[in-house]
């Protein structure tokens, strides 16, 4: 019986298992996907398939500078309590370590490096931690930068992990608070891009239309000329600017400027050259859906916490 790629997709995915055993297992059993499962649990490959299947929405977002690398990780669990469990949070600083290390292209590729410091892979390791902590665990993504300056920030244990990038002439320990600081107004507002450069005009034709149709809706403003709509709405987009883009936003230890003037007075009391590159920023669980029966225990605390 043969088989596709996208046979070995489900098959990972249903056990947890590496892409490449996945693939033995399917060619030793001729492409026959019941009998893959069990020659991959005979191998002892596919112990917690059974709880592959559980959401994990909980678990840790992780930022770090290892030997000058910054890296970024989200690996998830079932429940908040396992995502505080040292083995877990050790598990999780692993599989970042690696990705600084390994540099791989890409989530299955991670999944399929060494595990940094054993002779496992990070699928094996964490399979192992699935054993441990008998939970679903699951590497989730992870991003790296290389080049420049990174400066790592982990907001609530882990709710949110952010990593800023800078370009600058300055010894790394002297932007650190730069960085550090852009990177809690990122973890705290969450912008949605980081310049309005980036802002394409598909984007702002939405929001004038959206504004011309308020102001034909207000009678005030109906009755103004189209010109003097026209530059309201200028008016109204460079506060767009202000709400949603992290360089013109105002910066939030301090309001008399914007985070973009903060980033260059900081450089220029420092005597150097500051300027932001990138960032990434990864909130534990952001679009994952969780079970119902979640959802239901959730409101159950609440409403038990309101009584």
């Amino acid at each position: 019986m043969a088989f596709t790629a996208a046979d070995v997709k489900n098959l990972r995915e249903m056990t947890g298992v590496g892409m490449m055993d996945c693939k033995k297992a399917l060619t030793a059993t001729d492409g026959d996907m019941d009998k893959a499962v069990e020659w991959l649990r005979e191998k002892g490959m596919a112990a917690s398939a059974k709880k592959a299947g559980r959401i994990a929405a909980e678990g840790m977002a992780y930022a770090a500078v290892i030997d000058g690398v910054g890296v970024v990780v989200e690996v998830n669990a079932e429940t908040d309590f396992v995502g505080k469990n040292e083995k877990f949070v050790n598990f999780v600083k692993g599989v970042a370590a690696t990705v600084a290390k390994a540099n791989p292209a890409d989530l299955d590729a991670l999944m399929e490096c060494k595990y940094d410091g054993t002779d496992m892979t990070v699928t094996q390791q964490q399979q192992e931690m699935v054993l441990v902590i008998g939970e679903n665990i699951k590497v989730r993504r992870f991003a790296r930068f290389a080049e420049g300056v990174s400066v790592p920030y982990v907001h609530a244990g882990g709710k949110i992990g952010v990593l800023v990038n800078l370009e600058t002439d300055l010894p790394a320990e002297k932007v650190e608070e730069i960085g550090k600081d852009v990177a809690m107004q990122i973890a705290a507002l969450n912008p949605r891009f980081w310049d309005k450069s980036q802002v394409g005009q598909d984007v702002l034709d939405e929001e004038k239309k959206i504004m011309m149709v308020q102001m034909e809706n207000d009678p005030k403003m109906a009755s103004k000329p189209e010109a003097v709509r026209e530059k309201i709405v200028l008016g109204k987009l460079n506060k767009f600017y202000s709400e949603n883009c992290l360089l013109q936003q105002e910066f939030v230890k301090d309001g008399s400027m914007s985070v973009e003037k903060y980033i260059e007075s900081s450089a220029k009391a420092l005597g150097g050259k500051v300027s932001f590159k990138d960032a990434v920023r990864f909130e534990k669980g952001e679009g994952i859906e969780k079970k119902q029966e979640n959802f239901a225990a959730e409101i159950a605390s609440m409403v038990k916490g309101n009584g």
